[in-house]
């Protein structure tokens, strides 16, 4: 016959395993101590919307110091240094606005000289152009060399060489040859105003004037005066001997 006892602590029926596991179990569980976090956590949730009060301390706040004025009127970079610069800056920039205007006031100083230089050669060019058209472009067989003398006279520059071989080249030998006569005039208004010339362009040293020229031309082989009108474009020059021609061109 097998043993009661020994049955009983070596197998035992399943009932009683899973009670003294638990019982086993809950004795440990009452053993250990409970978590703080936990505890913490539990008893916040049993006491729903707690405030927390805080208690000052027993010598008051401590206000924080207030920002100086300056603080807000210069930045964080200003020193004294910098400001140093910045007024040895300031002569140098006046010095240069200085030159500046200086500069400025030569050069509307010279553009107004310049212009009134113009304006003066614009009335002195075209008095000695209207003088100096007839006597140019007029001859007599009869005393040519009278003639072209006082015409070269008047003339400077490449321009004069070049009326002195015309002259002499092709001029003489025709005029003496055909008995030719040419008397120019510049043209005048039937009223007798102001002679038919303006000044297309002009400054100090040069000018460009535009004349109407009147020839009456005579030779053997015109036996009646025949009248040409011309256009005539003279170039001026400024001399140390006053205005001269330095070119001719009919248009």
């Amino acid at each position: 016959m097998a043993n009661p006892t020994s049955r009983t602590r070596g197998t035992g029926s399943p009932a009683r395993r899973t009670m003294t596991a638990a019982a086993r179990a809950a004795a440990k569980r009452a053993g250990r101590p409970a978590r703080p976090e936990r505890a913490d956590r539990r008893e916040e949730e049993a006491v729903p919307g707690r405030t927390l009060l805080v208690e000052p301390p027993a010598d008051g706040w401590e206000d924080p110091p207030e920002p100086e004025p300056e603080a807000f009127a210069k930045g964080p970079e200003e020193s004294a240094p910098a400001r140093r610069v910045g007024r040895s800056l300031l002569p140098a920039v006046l010095g240069l606005v200085l030159v500046a205007a200086l500069v400025m006031a030569t050069v509307l100083g010279w553009q107004y000289r310049q212009g009134r230089q113009a304006e003066q050669a614009r009335g002195e060019a075209l008095a000695a152009a209207r003088k100096a058209a007839p006597v140019v472009l007029s001859y007599d067989y009869r005393h040519l060399d009278r003639d072209f003398a006082r015409a070269r006279v008047l003339l400077t520059g490449h321009f004069r060489d070049q009326y002195g071989r015309t002259t002499k080249t092709v001029v003489a030998p025709t005029a003496t040859k055909y008995h030719g006569v040419v008397k120019a005039t510049v043209a005048t208004p039937s009223d007798g105003g102001t002679p038919a010339a303006s000044v297309v362009s002009a400054t100090p040293d040069k000018a460009v004037v535009l004349l109407f020229v009147n020839q009456v031309t005579q030779s053997t082989q015109a036996p009646q005066p025949r009248l040409d009108l011309n256009r005539v474009r003279l170039t001026l020059t400024r001399t140390s001997d006053g205005w001269k021609v330095s070119g001719v061109d009919a248009l």
